[in-house]
């Protein structure tokens, strides 16, 4: 394969270099002949850390739509996709060259009737360890909880299981060396969770200064979707008929979700970008959530950071593109620590060392 040349500020240092492409990994070292291929700046490959390839509304879908979901992600700069619960089985794409890197979690375990019909192996707590071991086994290292939903009975949100359930369940999944994360809207389920070692909270928006001190000692992740939770002035709305006490809730976490994930981010939770595409938001918009971050106070080198370098690291890749590197980048034609929004058409997007989309 002919080599490509790449030319500008590598971020995040900004160092201007010419970046060459050979047999799919990063060299600095020039390569006589080598065809060029853009010019600007190159971001290291975005990644997205909450992300539902193979899901809809209603639940899984076929190959060729998760296929189509894969392709739009990655042609919105997505090299590196934390799949974040799905129902459909995607191992195949493990093979795919041209699809982004994917790391799968698996389907959602969530407790009988108390998730979205279609999603998630629903089941009670006796069986919780035993079905969050065999994801676990099934998963690239990762298993997502349902923490908390409606409950019918109370009109609110609350946890799925008893704390005790949740500890055997993570325990089980540390056992097979996956990490675990759960979806958690609310407050009431996060201490358990917490208590019992949790590698990442999703959402987070029931957090305390407290809880987040508590984060911060252990290291555990945050993942906010930013754009999910612009979402729950409509989730408010569409239960307040059947659920008032539960349309509270939302309406108050919304109000206060800014303060309660910058307060996060400045006491240094590790913060990382996902989209929820596939569960609420289309897919291929992982920049959207790169740029509500920044709307919500983070500053864009920290912004970009949650989607490339450090988001990169967080999941064992590469985080700088280094001598060596696998070459998946983003071009961009202006500075991204700038101007956030040039991230939305980018000059090419390579992955494996083919430019697979943008506009050059």
């Amino acid at each position: 394969m002919t080599a490509l040349r790449f030319s500008g500020p590598v971020l995040p240092d900004g160092e201007v270099a010419d970046l060459y492409v050979v047999d799919g990994h990063v060299t600095y070292e020039p390569q006589p002949g080598a065809e060029v291929a853009a010019e600007g700046w190159i971001v290291p490959g975005l990644v997205d850390a909450h992300c539902h390839i193979g899901l809809d509304d209603h639940g899984p879908v076929s190959d060729a739509e998760a296929e189509a979901q894969a392709i739009a992600d990655r042609d919105g700069g997505a090299l590196l996709i934390r799949d974040c619960g799905s129902a459909l089985d995607t191992a195949w794409m493990h093979e795919r060259e041209d699809l982004p890197r994917l790391v799968r979690a698996g389907r959602h375990v969530a407790r009988t009737k108390r998730y979205i019909r279609g999603y998630a192996h629903e089941v009670e707590p006796e069986d919780l360890a035993a079905r969050v071991a065999d994801e676990a086994r099934r998963g690239d290292g990762w298993v997502k909880l349902v923490g908390d939903w409606i409950d019918r009975e109370t009109g609110d949100l609350a946890p799925s299981f008893d704390a005790p359930s949740f500890a055997a369940a993570i325990a089980a999944a540390h056992e097979q060396g996956a990490k675990v994360t759960a979806h958690c809207f609310g407050h009431d389920v996060l201490a358990g969770l917490l208590d019992a070692g949790i590698d990442c909270i999703e959402h987070g928006t029931g957090l305390t200064p407290e809880l987040v001190e508590r984060m911060v000692a252990a290291g555990t992740a945050l993942v906010p979707t930013v754009m999910q939770l612009d979402k729950f002035p409509e989730h408010a709305r569409g239960g307040a008929a059947r659920f008032p006490a539960y349309a509270a809730t939302m309406t108050d976490l919304h109000v206060r979700r800014r303060a309660t994930l910058m307060g996060a981010f400045e006491a240094g939770v590790p913060l990382y970008a996902g989209s929820d595409g596939g569960g609420v938001a289309r897919h291929g918009n992982l920049v959207g959530e790169v740029v509500a971050l920044a709307a919500l106070g983070l500053p864009a080198y920290d912004a970009l950071g949650a989607a490339s370098w450090r988001a990169r690291a967080w999941l064992g890749w590469n985080a700088t593109l280094a001598e060596g590197a696998p070459a998946d980048f983003v071009v961009t034609a202006a500075d991204p620590l700038r101007d956030l929004s040039t991230l939305f058409a980018p000059r090419a997007v390579v992955l494996r060392g083919r430019v697979v989309a943008g506009v050059r």
